[in-house]
Order: structure tokens, then sequence, then C-alpha cells
């Protein structure tokens, strides 16, 4: 039997490989995940100008970075966004100016697709190789009411669907799907009920992981795990023998999977 429904993620026609540069560009669910992957070793670059909720700050976020990687993630937020009445451009942060200074607005399905459209075209300039993972953040936003929340959240599917089948670049993996369907629990939340638990990020990373990591990569992290483990391991007494002993050796590890793998990180 059955008790739970297990969300389809379809094969990419790519691999992330081992120490990949990336780019992750959105919503705090962007950080979370794009975090995670820093964690892992591979060559993150995570909301560089901060976190960008909608596809208009997303565009903004591309054209302004110089990163040419080989993939990004897209995490798209909301389609709300704010517009200074004095020059009628979108903001990204409104930088606790008042709130008589901005005019508050929904993106379109097809503005959202505008705005996705030029940064997809940047990245593809920089990069003909470029895979673009586009996803649906999980957080609902309370500030607007959840069902003008879940409204929002379907204008991003819709776009998010229609970028899919515009470019050969591009992918969706179902994020906002995992956590509605398969992690239909309020234990997956943090305390504010809105925000995604560390054990649903978890998840959601070995959700991603299993299908869009390459095999090198994967047997990359599965050499990285102890000694990730190891680094992060306090002890009763930092300065004792024992512990020093302990570190040496595992740094001596890490200098060793490095030989092997000579694009990772500094630590």
């Amino acid at each position: 039997m059955e008790f739970r429904t297990i969300v389809d993620i379809p094969a990419p026609s790519f691999r992330i490989e081992p120490q990949e540069e990336m780019l992750f560009v959105g919503s705090c669910f962007a950080d979370n995940i794009g975090k995670r992957f820093a964690q892992e070793m591979f060559r993150a670059t995570v909301n560089p100008f901060g976190v960008m909720y909608n596809p208009a700050s997303i565009y903004h976020t591309v054209m302004r970075t110089d990163c040419a990687p080989r993939v990004v993630v897209m995490t798209l937020g909301t389609n709300h966004v704010y517009r200074l009445i004095e020059t009628g451009e979108i903001v990204d942060n409104c930088r606790k100016r008042p709130a008589r200074l901005f005019q508050e607005e929904d993106l379109s399905v097809e503005e959202c697709c505008d705005y996705l459209q030029k940064a997809v075209d940047i990245l593809v300039g920089r990069n003909s190789q470029v895979r673009v993972i586009l996803t649906v953040s999980p957080i609902r936003y309370a500030k607007y009411g959840y069902h003008e929340s879940q409204l929002s959240k379907a204008t991003l599917l819709l776009a998010a669907d229609a970028m899919v089948r515009r470019n050969d670049c591009c992918c969706y993996f179902p994020a906002y799907e995992i956590v509605n369907d398969e992690l239909r629990d309020y234990r997956f939340y943090k305390e504010d009920m809105l925000h995604p638990s560390e054990q649903a990020v978890e998840y959601i990373w070995q959700r991603l992981s299993e299908v869009y990591l390459s095999d090198a990569a994967k047997k990359f992290l599965a050499e990285w795990e102890p000694l990730r483990k190891a680094l992060a391991h306090r002890p009763f007494n930092a300065d004792g023998e024992e512990y020093r002993r302990f570190i040496n050796a595992t740094r001596q590890k890490i200098e060793d999977l490095r030989s092997r793998y000579p694009l990772m990180p500094e630590i």
C-alpha cells in the first residue's frame, strides 16, 4: 500500500558534474538549495545581489552579474513587483523607503515569460552550453493572503511551463509539487508554518541530486561526505592532542581528494 504520492521528476538532457560552476538566483528557497550545493563543493554563486523574488528581479540579477556558468537555477517566488512611481522602474528592494513611493503590480504570465526570456538570452549569449533549471518556490506568502498566494504560484507555474516549451536549454524541477504533494504535513515546515524546514530542504536536495547529478558527481559526494562531517565535528576539547591529530588527518585526506578534483573550492 502507498500512503503518499511521489512526484515524478523527468530526467534532464544533461547532468551536473563535480565542482560544476553554478548560479542560483531567486527566492530564499534558492538560497537554501544553493548553499547546500556550495557545502558539497560545487562552485556555486548564490544570489550575488540578494534574494530576488520575482522574474523581473531575477532578470536584473542576471543582467548585473558577469557569471557565465553551464548550470543556472532560477527559483520563482512571486509575480508581485513594486514599481517606483517617480521613475516607473521595477525595484528589487524597497530599501525601507515609504510605501507611498511605490505602486504594487502583478505580472501576467506573459510578462513573467518576457523577463525570464531576457535572462535566458543573456545567459545563452555568455555560454551557448548553458542549462537553466526553473523551479517555483514552495514558500507561501501570507502577506498577500493564501488565495492570492496560490494565484501567484499558478502564474509562475504557467510561466515556467511556457519557458520550458519555448527553450531547449530550460527544464523544470518540481520543488513546489514535492513540498505540496510528498511533504504535505506541517512537520515539514518551520515554526512560521510557511518556510520549509531543514528536513524538507534536505529531502528536496536528495530528490534533485538523484536525478540531476552525474555518476561522477555522486562518487565525489560519497568521498566528500565523511570529510565534511569530520570538519563539522565539535570536540569536547578542541585544544587536545587527539583532536589536533584528527583534524590534521582530515585535512590530509582533503588535500588527497583535491589532488584528484583540482577544481574544489578552498575551505
